[in-house]
């Protein structure tokens, strides 16, 4: 669960989260796990994620870059 809530850019403009209009969110990482990794038990080689979850509503964005 979050342990930082801050408000956050993304290329210079200010996160709004589209379903409460919440601007306050916590990070975390996901691995985007694929079936095929996944299968050969190489899940540690998939691509992580970074989310900005909605401190209000639970909305998560998920972004490939590191913000």
């Amino acid at each position: 669960m979050p342990t930082e809530v801050n408000q956050v850019q993304i290329n210079g403009k200010e996160l709004t989260c589209p379903v409460c209009d919440g601007k306050e969110f916590w990070k975390r990482r996901t691995l985007m796990n694929t079936p095929g990794a996944s299968f050969m038990g190489f899940d540690w080689a998939n691509k992580e994620a970074t989310n900005f979850v909605c401190n209000d509503c639970g909305y998560v964005f998920w972004f490939l870059k590191d913000h």
